[in-house]
This record gives C-alpha cells, sequence and structure tokens, in this order.
C-alpha cells in the first residue's frame, strides 16, 4: 500500500455552536430588571418632588412696621414646605391680596411675608415716634422710606444695645431744618405701639443714652 506523504490531511470542522439565550431563571436577567425598575421609581420621585413647591409672596426688599405692601414690593418665591399645614401662615402667588395691606413688624429683604405681619391700615397699631440724633449718628444717606435699627447706648459704661428693629422712616429733615443749632437731626419713625413703649422704657432706663441709627439695604 503506497502512502502520498506530499498530501495534506484538513482536520475535522468542529460543529458551530449558537449563543444560547438567557432563560427566566438567569440572574442576569433579573438584575437587569431591578436596575431598570430603580431608575423609573427614582425618577418619577424627581419629578413628584419638582412639583411639590408652591409658589409664595416674598419681599423684594427691606421693609419696616408700618410700611403699605404693595404689588411692586413682593417676588414670587417657589418654596417646599416640609408641612403642608405651614403654608397657611403666608400668602401664596394665587392669594388675592387686600388693597390697604400694612406691616405690622419689619420684615428683611427676600423673607416671605407672613400673615401674622400685617394687617389692614384700619387695624394698624403704628405709632409715629420722633427722636432726635446727632449728626455723625445717623447716615446722611437716611431719608424717608428708609429702614433703620436704633441702638441705645449709655455713654458712661456702655450698657445698651438693640432698641428697634426694621423701623421705616417716615420723616427726615435736613439737619438745617430740625435742630442745627444744637447739631441733632430729627426722625420720625413708623413704631408698633408695643415697641414704642419697650423704646421707652429703655430709654429712660439709661443715663445719657446716645442714640444710633443704622440704615438697612
Amino acid at each position: 500500500m503506497v502512502t502520498d506523504l506530499g498530501a495534506s490531511t484538513a482536520a475535522p470542522t468542529p460543529p458551530a455552536t449558537r449563543a444560547a439565550t438567557p432563560g427566566w431563571r438567569d440572574p442576569r436577567l433579573w438584575v437587569g430588571v431591578l436596575i431598570v425598575a430603580v431608575s423609573v421609581v427614582a425618577g418619577a420621585r424627581l419629578l413628584s418632588a419638582a412639583d411639590d413647591t408652591v409658589p409664595v409672596w416674598s419681599v423684594a426688599g427691606d421693609m419696616g412696621a408700618g410700611d403699605e405692601v404693595h404689588p411692586e414690593d413682593l417676588v414670587a418665591t417657589r418654596v417646599r414646605f416640609a408641612d403642608a399645614g405651614d403654608l397657611a401662615g403666608y400668602f401664596t402667588a394665587d392669594d388675592e391680596l387686600p388693597a390697604d395691606l400694612v406691616l405690622t413688624r419689619g420684615v428683611g429683604a427676600g423673607e416671605l411675608l407672613p400673615r401674622a405681619a400685617v394687617g389692614s391700615a384700619g387695624q394698624s397699631r403704628t405709632l409715629q415716634v420722633p427722636v432726635a440724633v446727632d449728626a455723625e449718628q445717623v447716615p446722611g444717606s437716611v431719608q424717608a422710606g428708609s429702614v433703620v435699627d436704633v441702638y441705645l447706648v449709655s455713654q458712661p459704661g456702655g450698657k445698651g444695645g438693640p432698641a428697634l428693629s426694621a423701623v421705616t422712616v417716615v420723616d427726615a429733615p435736613p439737619l438745617e431744618e430740625s435742630f442745627a443749632a444744637t447739631g441733632k437731626r430729627q426722625l420720625v419713625l413708623a413704631v408698633e405701639e408695643q415697641d414704642a413703649t419697650r423704646f421707652f422704657r429703655l430709654l429712660g432706663s439709661l443715663e445719657s443714652p446716645v442714640i444710633t441709627v443704622v440704615r438697612r439695604g
């Protein structure tokens, strides 16, 4: 028998194999389903949280007791309240505000407008309180409409401190029209009645008190 050593012998071709489709028992399938489900729930919660905000009125600038509140003084701010009951204490942008709304206490710029801080012009218990201030103890820019803080300090000992906060200047005549001879400037402040009582009580308790006025804004 003669064998041809120069002839090549072809290797047998292995049978083709197909990738098996993962069955419902394959853990990889369930991991994928779980990831998709978590993503959907997380997205739904984010959208739901975004819808929880409510447009509420806040004040555009510092305002003091006795100031009338007008639409141009307010800015709508979206707020999310942790307790839905807290919303009742503020004015939403959908509320119709009374025409004669007056502040009964100071409200800072950007602060939400609380219902407890306002009343009608007829209900206001704001007094006009005159004070005489040394010219160097009051900024020259203070004028009618300015919102200021007032400090009282006893000259000997330095006792005293904040006396009035966020009150509105009703009138501020120039120095030459008030007490030019004494070097004092008169200011007329809109002060809530109870705050005015506390102010005069503190004023009377200090020896040689010095009044300092600080303008806000």
